[in-house]
């Protein structure tokens, strides 16, 4: 191609909701993870910064030399779009040619940070939680805890019961409406509460998918052989599990130099974990785990994640003309 034919694929939200599939989304970030673990990619220093109005930017990049597979993540929260009606997540990626430094493509990342998020929460629960896991609870009802929810449910058929809990133990029936047929769905309450306690004590596998400014229930309310995804602490300073648990439990990360970082494990720098992909290395279909223990993947989500499923959208919009294709020459 010569530089004048130079192209750039503009995938909108339409064109990206078009495309996302969730088997397709789970192939990619399972991908993701076995590059990661097998380090024939690459994650660069992460970028998250708080800005006026409370707001959070981030870059997350990263390669794989080997797919000629380059590009960035550039997103981050800002709350004050909720006033007008908009999502407070906020997340654009782009993938670029190696070999130049052009742009490929420019993907709406907020609906592919939500179903790779959502698919690498489930790859968790597949090789960490206990197997016939009954009983789910959720904390928060957001885009996040939809997407999660949603995915556990498919990744664990056995999952029968679903609560959930909110900051302000109000119902969310719009929530409940999501999975109506698919499990008994039912409010626990309010965050750090006795019902919180209680929902937590009664479950198998709980995910927190909140905006992690305060730990969410009691350190003792987990049971011998929980399991959690921790989604919400993704920034210094954040967190949503209690004192103590971490020390209780066996603990995986999608990446630990992150995690300490920004992740849960921020607060247990020193405390033994693993990364999820070794599991995968190890061609595991389960982390080997006694009846009684507790595990936790610290999820902080890498920018490879992005790219395997921004690459995958970016070749099936080319293959059924999906997008804007504009001339970018240079």
């Amino acid at each position: 191609m010569r530089n004048n034919d130079a192209r750039l694929l503009v995938l909108d939200r339409d064109a990206v909701a078009a495309l996302l599939q969730p088997d397709d989304v789970r192939a990619a970030v399972r991908e993701a993870f076995a590059l990661h673990a097998a380090r024939a990619a690459r994650v660069f220093p992460l970028v998250r910064e708080e800005l006026p109005g409370s707001a959070v930017f981030g870059i997350k990049s990263g390669d794989v030399p080997s797919q000629e597979l380059l590009g960035f993540k550039a997103a981050g929260f800002w709350p004050a779009n909720r006033e007008a009606g908009g999502d407070a997540h906020q997340a654009t990626i782009m993938l670029i040619d190696p070999r130049t430094g052009r742009p490929l493509c420019i993907a709406d990342g907020n609906a592919v940070t939500t179903a790779r998020t959502a698919a690498a929460g489930a790859l968790g629960l597949q090789l960490l939680a206990r197997a016939g896991s009954e009983q789910l609870c959720v904390f928060g009802t957001g885009v996040q805890a939809r997407g999660h929810v949603d995915y556990a449910l498919h990744a664990l058929p056995s999952l029968k019961r679903v609560r959930y809990v909110t900051s302000d133990g109000r119902s969310a029936p719009a929530f409940e409406t999501l999975f109506e047929g698919r499990c008994d769905i039912a409010l626990a309450g309010g965050a750090r509460t006795s019902a919180a306690d209680a929902a937590v004590a009664a479950s198998d596998v709980i995910i927190t998918a909140t905006p992690g400014h305060s730990m969410l229930f009691s350190a003792n309310a987990v049971r011998a052989g929980t399991h959690i995804n921790a989604v919400g602490a993704d920034t210094q300073g954040k967190r949503e599990l209690p004192a103590g648990l971490l020390e209780r439990a066996r603990v995986w990360a999608d990446d630990l130099p992150q995690a300490r970082h920004i992740g849960e494990l921020q607060w247990a720098h020193e405390l033994a974990a693993a990364e999820l992909g070794e599991l995968l290395a190890a061609n595991a279909s389960t982390a080997q785990r006694a009846a009684g223990d507790i595990t936790i993947f610290d999820m902080t989500g890498i920018a490879l994640q992005d790219l395997t499923t921004v690459r995958m959208l970016y070749e099936r919009a080319l293959a059924n003309n999906i997008g804007q294709n504009i001339p970018w020459p240079w």
